[in-house]
């Protein structure tokens, strides 16, 4: 820097060094890569610092992300190069060649054991009064054996009260060495590739917890039902966009439907893998009160409102919510703001479901709409995220063509179809992350159902014993004709109690039998212990005994009470 009479600077020269250093800032804690961040203080030290730059951490940084737990230097501490950068002529290219990958903080001698240990700026030569001013190659042997000349400084990197490693810079022979200026420029960068590394790594932090709290929420395993068989995958985006809130699900329901429900909250990290993982339990919760697939969208939408708009989160999140019934070979389908789901039949063709695209959830106040399609057996349904689908060199309908050509192989098990999709649309190049769900329908066989109708009279469950000693006896299920027919009495029972119109009772064998009664009224049965000198309540109290499990829920002409027997 040059300066006037009097000992001041040059206002041009203050200008262009202000410049440089603001430049410099930017670029060094615009990252949040760990790597990133060292490079670029090494590239912007050079030339202008100096002619070699080069930068040592801690080994327990980069593997976990962890400063060492003493604020000082370990004794017993590993630094490794992360990154270096010299003048393209000269003695510097030589040097940075011969930097050691990795030194161990007992081996460091000289300046560096100096500057490690005290966690100060070293210089060397010592330009002090005091100091030797020694150029004794031993000092520097450790990290810079090819340097014999010149002038270093050694600045530590710190993270609060934590030191991460070092940074060193060397200026060749024949250049001045570091006067007052480059010092405190030098130390100025440092201070922020420090503050940038600190960032990096409560990102990286971040980023972990959010990939474990979301994959600690996503389902393992498909379930294994009757008439349906699932797979599905996830795979997270580039590691510098952090993980997503994609997630996917498929819950049972009663009478061996299944609900198959793929959702995305936008945004990254901890608080969309949170937000995705309330919702995810949401659906659960209302999948097992079994509501339309619309009014499951409505109540997700008010609870996404009050949750996360109260919390003063601004996040939007999609979700298209499938219900399939293998006995009615049909799909009920409401969808909010996501990606259409699409269907593969036997005979080759595809089709986009042409369900509402709706509104994402958190806008609030909107209705949704559930359509019913058919699916016949052999049928083929993908639902993904927009990860799969989208990207900056491809818009979503060019995804959906490729995702429709990739499920032309239909006979494939839904597992294979999976890998293919993700190989077919080059999930590897994206940077979202991708969430899919394939399931096959296949129905359950005519002759596993019986349907019955009847009307709401005292004989109506006199006939029941009948019915059900008959189906049992045609399907070689003898054994289960006392409880299956003292619960379905029971069921018939009380439905005759609190209806006008027809009763209607269906059974259904698969790996369970099912037994399900519906009527016209609303009120869902309550369980209670009763007492010995009550009446009612005993029905239920007996289902809930001696089925291995049973329910209720809602339909939108009154309800269903169901249990199932273990075969």
């Amino acid at each position: 820097m040059r300066w006037r009479g009097h000992g001041r600077p040059d206002p041009s020269d203050v200008h262009e060094h202000l410049a440089f250093l603001h430049a410099a800032t930017v670029r060094i804690g615009g990252d949040l890569e760990l790597t990133q961040v060292m490079t670029s203080l090494c590239e912007t030290a050079v030339p202008r610092v100096a002619d070699l730059a080069a930068t040592y951490l801690y080994e327990t940084v980069l593997t976990d992300g962890e400063p060492p737990e003493s604020p000082g230097a370990p004794a017993d501490g590993v630094l490794c190069k992360v990154a270096r950068h010299a003048a393209p002529d000269g003695d510097a290219r030589r040097t940075v060649r011969a930097l050691p990958g990795k030194v161990a903080v007992s081996e460091l001698t000289g300046p560096f054991a100096a500057s490690v240990g005290s966690g100060q700026l070293v210089m060397w030569p010592d330009p002090s009064p005091d100091g030797t001013g020694s150029r004794d190659q031993d000092d520097v042997g450790c990290l810079l054996p090819a340097a014999r000349s010149g002038s270093l400084v050694v600045v530590p990197l710190r993270a609060g009260r934590h030191l991460l490693g070092f940074a060193l810079l060397l200026r060749s022979a024949g250049r001045p060495g570091f006067d007052e200026t480059a010092v405190l420029t030098a130390t100025l960068m440092a201070d922020q590739a420090a503050l940038g590394a600190h960032k990096a790594l409560l990102y990286q932090r971040e980023a972990r917890v959010a990939d474990a709290l979301q994959r600690s929420m996503l389902p393992k395993h498909p379930p294994r039902l009757p008439g349906v068989e699932i797979a599905y995958r996830y795979l997270p985006g580039n590691p510098a966009a952090q993980v997503g809130g994609d997630w996917f699900d498929a819950v049972p329901l009663p009478g061996s439907r299944v609900a198959l429900i793929v959702g995305d909250v936008m945004g990254h990290g901890v608080h969309s893998a949170a937000t995705m993982g309330q919702l995810r339990t949401a659906v659960r919760t209302l999948a097992a009160l079994d509501p339309p697939p619309d009014q499951v969208l409505r109540h997700l939408d008010q609870l996404f409102e009050e949750t996360v708009g109260q919390a003063g989160e601004q996040f939007l999140a999609t979700c298209v919510y499938c219900v399939y019934d293998p006995v009615a070979r049909r799909c009920a389908i409401a969808n909010a703001g996501h990606v259409p789901p699409v269907f593969a039949y036997a005979d080759g063709r595809t089709e986009l479901v042409p369900v509402p695209a709706g509104v994402p959830l958190g806008v609030g106040n909107v209705a949704f709409e559930t359509i019913e399609v058919p699916a016949p057996d052999g049928t083929l349904i993908a639902l993904c995220t927009d990860g799969l689908v989208e990207s900056r060199d491809q818009d979503i309908t060019e995804g959906l063509d490729e995702l429709r050509e990739s499920l032309a192989k239909v006979s494939d098990p839904p597992d294979d179809l999976c890998e293919n999709v993700l190989r077919a649309l080059r999930t590897g190049e994206r940077e979202d992350d991708v969430a899919l769900l394939i399931a096959r329908f296949d129905g359950i066989p005519s002759a596993s159902v019986a349907n019955w109708i009847m009307r709401p009279h005292a004989q109506a469950a006199r006939h029941v014993r009948g019915l059900i000693a008959n189906t049992l006896t045609g399907w070689g299920l003898e054994d289960q004709i006392d409880a299956a027919s003292l619960l379905a009495t029971e069921l018939v029972t009380n439905a005759i109690r609190y209806t006008t119109r027809p009763i209607t009772m269906r059974l259904l064998r698969t790996e369970t039998l099912l037994c399900e009664v519906t009527d016209d009224d609303h009120h869902l049965p309550v369980l209670c212990e009763p007492g010995d000198d009550d009446e009612a309540g005993r029905g239920i109290y007996l289902v809930d005994r001696l089925s291995s499990r049973w329910g209720a829920s809602h339909t939108a002409a009154g309800k269903a009470v169901w249990f199932e027997l273990a075969l």
